[in-house]
This record gives C-alpha cells, sequence and structure tokens, in this order.
C-alpha cells in the first residue's frame, strides 16, 4: 500500500521555519519533492551547506548545474541552492527557445529560497559601471576590436552586454579557451586587439600570464576612478587584457604567507587552489583549476596525500569528509565561507517549496526576454570553445 504524501500548507513568511527543528524541515521538504517527483528538481552548488546538498538532486557548479537541470525534459520547477546569477542563468538555458518549444511555450519556474543570496563578485560590476568603462574606453581605443568576456560569475545583464558587443563568457575552467577565442576568433574569425575582462581579476591576470601577457600590459579598471578607470591613456593603448577591479570574498582571503606556512609545518604538502586566488598565492600553489577540478585532484589522490586547498570552506570540509585516507586543511588560518551561499537554508528551502506546493510561488527568478536573447548568444560562443 503506497503512503499518503502530506504537504504542509506554509506558513507566513520565512521567520517561522527558522524555529522548526532541521529534522521536521527535512521532512517537510522531502514531502514537497515526493509530490512534486520529476518535475522539480533541486541544485545544490558545491559550496553548499551540507543539510541542503544532501537534500539536492543535483551537485555541481553553476552552469554545469543549469545544463542538467535544463537538459530534464520532465523539470517544471527549479530550487536553486545557490546565489542571484546562478537562478538567472538556469531560467535563460531551461527556457530557451528550443526548450520553450518541446514544452509547447511552458515556462520552468526558477526560485532562490532567499532573494538575498547575491555574489559579491557579480556585485562588483554593475551593468551602468560596464557600459560608462566601455563610452570612455571608446575615446581611446578601437572598442570595435576590443572584445568583452565576462565570467560566468555575473549577471545575466552583463552576460547580454558581451553578447551584444561580440563577446563571450567563460568559466573557470575554459577562461584560456575564452579568451584565445576573443584574440584568434571574434569579429567574424579577425580577432579582437584586446580583451576586456570582468568581473574578476584574479581569474583574469592568472589566465592570461599564463598565456605569456604581462602584467605590464594588464591595467585594471577601477569603476570608482573619475576617469579611464584610473589609468593613462597610453597604459590603455598599450594593454593586451583590460582588468577589472573585482574578486571573491572568499578566495581573495588567501595569502603568500599561508601557502609558506603549511610548507614549513607540513613538510611534504600539496598546495590546491582554486584561479580566483591572488596571482602571488596561484604561482606558488602545486594544483590549481576550477572547483570540479579540485574536487577530481581529490579523488585521483592516493590515500596519504596531503593537502592545503585554498576556496571555499564547506567545500574543503565536505572533501576531508569524504576523504579520511588524506589529510587536508583549508588554506587559511582564518575561517571564511561564502557568507551569501550560506544565506540558502532549509528554512527558506521549505518555505519556498511549501508555497510552490500551495499554488503561492515566491522567489521566482525570471531574465527579461531581450536579455535572455543576447546572453544565449555569449553562452553558445562559449560552448563552442574548447
Amino acid at each position: 500500500m503506497t503512503a499518503t504524501i502530506v504537504v504542509q500548507p506554509p506558513l507566513a513568511g520565512v521567520k517561522p521555519y527558522k524555529s522548526l527543528a532541521n529534522e521536521e524541515l527535512h521532512a517537510r521538504i522531502s514531502a514537497v519533492r515526493a509530490h512534486f517527483g520529476p518535475q522539480l528538481l533541486l541544485l545544490g552548488h558545491h559550496y553548499q551547506q551540507d543539510e541542503v546538498v544532501e537534500l539536492c538532486d543535483l551537485r555541481g557548479d553553476s552552469y554545469q548545474l543549469s545544463q542538467m537541470a535544463a537538459d530534464s525534459s520532465a523539470c517544471r520547477h527549479i530550487a536553486f541552492c545557490g546565489v542571484h546569477f546562478m537562478a538567472e542563468t538556469a531560467d535563460i538555458l531551461a527556457n530557451r527557445p528550443e526548450k520553450l518549444s518541446e514544452r509547447e511555450g511552458q515556462r520552468v519556474r526558477v526560485m532562490l529560497p532567499d532573494l538575498a543570496a547575491g555574489c559579491s563578485m557579480a556585485d562588483m560590476a554593475g551593468i551602468e559601471q560596464i557600459e560608462d568603462a566601455w563610452d570612455q574606453l571608446s575615446a581611446v581605443i578601437d572598442t570595435e576590436r576590443l572584445i568583452p568576456v565576462t565570467y560566468i560569475n555575473s549577471a545575466a545583464s552583463l552576460k547580454a552586454f558581451v553578447g551584444r558587443h561580440g563577446g563571450i563568457v567563460c568559466t573557470s575552467s575554459n577562461a584560456k579557451a575564452a579568451i584565445d577565442w576573443a584574440f584568434s576568433h571574434a569579429n567574424d574569425g579577425k580577432g579582437g586587439d584586446r580583451v576586456m575582462f570582468f568581473p574578476d581579476q584574479h581569474l583574469g591576470r592568472n589566465t592570461a600570464l599564463g598565456m605569456g601577457i604581462t602584467n605590464d600590459q594588464m591595467p585594471v579598471w577601477n569603476p570608482h576612478a573619475e576617469e579611464l578607470g584610473g589609468n593613462t591613456e597610453a597604459q590603455l593603448t598599450d594593454s593586451k587584457v583590460i582588468l577589472w577591479r573585482g574578486h571573491c570574498s572568499v578566495h581573495q582571503m588567501f595569502k603568500a604567507e599561508h601557502v609558506a606556512l603549511f610548507r614549513k609545518n607540513h613538510p611534504g604538502i600539496k598546495i590546491l587552489v582554486h584561479p580566483e586566488c591572488p596571482q602571488e598565492v596561484f604561482e606558488l600553489a602545486d594544483v590549481s583549476g576550477s572547483t570540479g577540478a579540485i574536487i577530481k585532484a581529490v579523488q585521483a589522490a592516493p590515500a596519504g596525500t596531503k593537502w592545503a586547498i585554498g576556496t571555499e570552506l564547506h567545500l574543503v570540509n565536505r572533501l576531508k569528509q569524504e576523504h579520511p585516507e588524506q589529510e587536508i586543511h583549508f588554506l587559511s588560518p582564518v575561517m571564511c565561507m561564502c557568507a551569501t551561499m550560506y544565506r540558502i537554508d532549509l528554512a527558506h528551502l521549505c518555505w519556498t517549496l511549501e508555497n510552490l506546493a500551495a499554488g503561492t510561488p515566491i522567489n521566482t527568478i525570471e531574465v527579461d526576454p531581450e536579455t535572455s536573447r543576447w546572453s544565449l548568444v555569449a553562452l553558445e560562443r562559449m560552448l563552442q570553445v574548447r
């Protein structure tokens, strides 16, 4: 005999959910999941809290999760346990024209359990700032030959800007391929003279240095400077890559002295970092790579390997739990997690899902059609590079 699934009516606001025990929240979330079946997908980013990830159908990085959800023929609702730009990307990919056609025009609803879960890096580059910088640059260089490259950790408005201006989106794993494309294949195969890379200066710098571009050829654009991002005309005309003054608040905190301390206190330890770390840390590392690459490096390492890992705390702790045969440390004496990602908790998730089940959906993320169209142009270019 099949057990009856009881979905609770939503409580008024998220505050009452905060008083519920995790066990009750877990049970109520599970009831909604069972109610919707494969029509509902819970997506959990690698940086998310363990109790949330445990309930998610898919776990991965932001683009991987969006793509997997968009490829599901059954999915009609997505709860993205991540941050705002990730939910935007999921909406863009899940509701692109060919997917809407397959579903006879029915949209996939994308929900962000807490609308305050933003990204400090993405917030460092607003569309008005980018447009102002572009206008200022046009007075100094030929912006027809300037190719914008935006990291996927950016708002949909920036992805659309890149799409309209002949540019491309990149992830931390294909940033080099994207910059290569900009120099050689953009502008109908003619390539560009220089790249404008935003919002993370460290990923742009570390990638370009590996391509033989020097720091002297990479001025940093400060959006708060009065003129030319704080640069001279000569610095901009001599540039190859114009970096944006943005960074990840988590990866920015890792320092060269942290690496030195671990090497001193733990002989034989390997330093494994994300390319969003500052140059001085990135260059001292034994291994570097995207979140997915970091996970794979640990999974492939033999028992007894010692690691000091420079990336988000929740992921490092999860790797430590999953690989007790290895010695794993967080590459900093100061504990630092992604505070905005941490806003997504069981209480917000349960509140969001029970409202969905009651027919009163909340926290829906829907990107306007024009922004989606141009964002897709830039995202599709990314998929073409290798």
